[in-house]
């Protein structure tokens, strides 16, 4: 098998650029427009992005969850509460989040705090999945060790036999983090590596500053 030569990859990104005029002055307002033509690009799983955790000992994780809801409060997503991610909140709430629409050579870069959302909004995202989804939150101890793929499917169908007939509930460790943002970067690819990155950064009154960074 012939190795590729990774140093020789390049790609020149010319689709757009960004100033700070261009920018709205609310970083959540100016989120809602670039997620919008993601969305309008087609892109696979616009929602996804990547969360970085860091342990107590100072050990970091990534992994990729899907964005389900948003608004000037922060950024959601659903896990198991003892899932690694969870308990690396627990830990050390600071988090990073990573959307790569490289397809429109952009990311978006957010620092911020994770916060457990209620048990009210858990439950209202809960029941708006679907049923197989339901079920699954109820099986998968996220992050534990498995001897094997039957062994869940096994597990499986004992929670389907449980709630047969009814709505199925709420697990009691299964909920929602939202990211209260403190810096959201928004990065756009430009020709020569001279990328534009326009960063808003939250003071201590809760105002937003906007300012460029050297790429």
């Amino acid at each position: 098998m012939s190795k590729i030569d990774i140093s020789s990859l390049r790609q020149e990104y010319t689709k757009s650029g960004i100033t700070r005029a261009q920018l709205h002055p609310n970083p959540f307002r100016q989120f809602e427009v670039w997620f919008k033509q993601a969305f309008e690009a087609g892109l696979v799983e616009p929602n996804a992005m990547s969360l970085s955790t860091v342990s107590k000992d100072g050990e970091p994780s990534i992994r990729t969850v899907l964005l389900k809801e948003y608004d000037e409060r922060g950024f959601v997503f659903y896990t198991n509460y003892e899932s690694a991610k969870a308990k690396q909140i627990r830990e050390n709430p600071k988090v990073a989040l990573l959307f790569p629409w490289l397809a429109l050579e952009r990311q978006l870069i957010i620092h911020g705090t994770a916060e457990k959302v209620s048990t009210a909004r858990s439950l209202k995202y809960f029941l708006s999945r679907p049923r197989g989804s339901q079920l699954g939150a109820w099986v998968s101890q996220q992050s534990d060790i498995v001897s094997s793929r039957s062994v869940l499917e096994g597990k499986l169908q004992e929670i389907k036999d449980k709630f047969a007939s009814g709505q199925i509930p709420l697990p009691g460790f299964w909920g929602g983090f939202r990211i209260v943002p403190q810096k959201i970067e928004f990065w756009q690819g430009r020709a020569n590596r001279l990328h534009d990155r326009l960063s808003y950064e939250r003071t201590n009154e809760g105002e937003w500053t906007l300012a460029r960074k050297s790429p």
